[in-house]
């Protein structure tokens, strides 16, 4: 699972981390805490003839600040002290440089397909669970956010219903990023008593 994890952000994942192995140690932490944007409450697999073949992480918007600094906290309590200044920046900096999805919303804070499995609907498929998951908890919105150079998400997010919400220019070190929402359908009313 963290390696699918990791290819949602492997820049970030590394930075947090202090590398590669350390990025994937951090989402194996993650995991177990309840508190982080990767962890165990809000990540969805799929396992295709039990192999892992997709992962997502996602949670009600009004979640996802808190989420995202848990995660920030958690990779400074696994790296030295002098590496916390730098991790609080690209947490401040994360969180200015993300698009604003609405309050309202389901966020996917990450979304992977194993390369052995990509091109065969997981993908599609963790995005209409998220999309149940986010009609369950009556949430108007899908949100969700990649690169503005990652042409093959864009055009599947775009071929599954979701529009560009917001896009942000680069702040390096983090690059140019595109916000999608998706409007969900509106619940049909409530069946209305009969007069008596």
């Amino acid at each position: 699972m963290a390696k699918l994890l990791y290819l949602s952000s492997p820049g970030g994942f590394d930075f947090f981390g202090g590398g590669r192995k350390g990025g994937l140690r951090l989402i194996e932490s993650a995991f177990a805490r309840p508190d982080t944007d990767s962890s165990r409450e809000v990540v969805i697999v799929v396992e295709i003839e039990g192999r892992l073949a997709g992962a997502m992480a996602a949670f009600p918007q009004t979640e996802a600040e808190a989420r995202r600094w848990g995660l920030v906290r958690h990779a400074m309590r696994r790296r030295a002290p002098w590496h916390w200044p730098a991790i609080r920046r690209m947490g401040r900096q994360g969180s200015v440089a993300t698009p604003k999805p609405p309050d309202d919303a389901f966020y996917i804070d990450a979304l992977a397909t194993s390369p052995d499995y990509r091109r065969r609907g997981v993908a599609r498929a963790l995005l209409r669970h998220a999309e149940r998951l986010a009609n369950n908890r009556g949430l108007s919105w899908l949100a969700l956010d990649t690169t503005a150079a990652n042409e093959g998400a864009r055009r599947l997010y775009e071929s599954c219903g979701f529009d560009i919400g917001e896009e942000r220019p680069a702040r390096p070190p983090i690059p140019a990023l595109v916000g999608y929402v998706k409007r969900l359908d509106e619940p049909p009313p409530a069946p209305r008593a009969a007069p008596r």
